[in-house]
């Protein structure tokens, strides 16, 4: 399947610094509560699926990707208000898609 580029323009995918990551008990599946700075656009809240590669203590400070106008989702406890992005590794763990040097939070990718 194929979409426009107006359609992918529609998908706001910014950069965003992690300040704070907990581990997530509650959760169906292993996973940590991110808060991420976005710049102008404030601090939003997340959980990722990502506790085969990373602990919380090592994500403070790093840069990632995530989609930010999907709505909230309500995951247990966490009001998940971002979607973090990464990709599989060989056996399908979240590796995180993240710049490879400092940029600005908030942003977007184009």
């Amino acid at each position: 399947m194929t979409i426009s580029f107006d359609d992918f323009q529609k998908v706001d995918i910014r950069v965003a610094t992690i300040t704070r990551a907990e581990p997530f008990p509650e959760a169906r599946k292993p996973a940590i509560k991110l808060w991420l700075d976005l710049g102008d656009l404030g601090e939003r809240k997340s959980s990722a699926q990502i506790t085969r590669h990373y602990r919380p203590d090592d994500l403070i400070g790093t840069q990632v990707l995530c989609v930010v106008n999907f709505p909230p989702r309500q995951i247990g406890p966490v009001r998940s208000e971002v979607l973090v992005l990464g990709v599989p590794d060989p056996e399908g763990e979240v590796v995180l898609i993240r710049p490879d040097q400092s940029v600005p939070n908030g942003g977007r990718m184009f």
